[in-house]
């Protein structure tokens, strides 16, 4: 069964106030880091987050006949994941990344699948458009992240599901140093380690009925939610 996990908030500033990261980027930044790397981002990535691709969409539990929106498609590297019985869009702002997924969707004949390119933060979708809602290891690698959770929510139906696949800042008080100490570096490989996940969800807003640790090491979490 999936578990909560939770910490102390005793000493903890006010979670809707505080920053969430000691990185601060651009939207154009993070293409120009998606954008390089395109081309070798399946062996990067990859394997190493593929366990954790495969419990999510278990988790998630996409029904027939349900439109699917996969905030921050990439490579479109989950493609293969979803069943054929429903109907995928797949968005992201990087070019570079899009064209590796079209090929990817050529070369795989996945017709149920649609790719756009787009800013997570402003969708160009219509209110409750979609059943399903999911962002796989995206939420760490925009400049608003709140505010992407915000157009994720209001294009997904009530009722429907909110999914989120990511790192965030660990709660044992040595690790969650080190996840700040190395979050400026890592934003160069195209996502920030130091993501708050107690901050994120009071200032997004959202009430979680899960959050799970998805592979190992332990690092990843899902957390689903359902639209009220």
């Amino acid at each position: 069964m999936p578990l909560f996990e939770r910490e102390d908030d005793k000493f903890r500033p006010d979670l809707r106030s505080q920053a969430l990261s000691v990185i601060a980027i651009e939207n154009d930044f993070v293409a120009g880091v998606y954008d390089k790397l395109a081309s070798v981002y399946d062996v990067l990535f990859g394997p190493l987050l593929h366990p954790g691709r495969i419990v999510a969409l278990e988790r998630i539990g996409i029904a027939p006949g349900d439109r699917v929106l996969e905030v921050g498609v990439g490579t479109g590297i989950n493609a293969s994941l979803y069943p054929r019985h429903c109907r995928v869009t797949g968005i992201d702002f990087s070019a570079g990344m899009l064209d590796k997924a079209r090929a990817r969707m050529r070369r795989k004949g996945l017709s149920h699948i649609r790719l756009m390119q787009m800013d997570a933060a402003a969708l160009k979708f219509p209110d409750d458009s979609f059943d399903v809602v999911y962002a796989p290891y995206v939420v760490n690698c925009v400049p608003d992240p709140v505010k992407v959770v915000g157009e994720m929510r209001r294009v997904c139906k009530p009722g429907g599901k909110i999914a989120i696949l990511n790192h965030f800042r660990s709660v044992n008080p040595v690790l969650s140093r080190v996840d700040r100490a190395l979050s400026p570096l890592t934003v160069h490989i195209g996502f920030k380690s130091d993501l708050d996940l107690p901050g994120f969800l009071a200032q997004a807003e959202l009430r979680p009925v899960s959050i799970e640790k998805v592979s190992l090491p332990p690092v990843w979490s899902l957390v689903i939610c359902i639209k009220d």
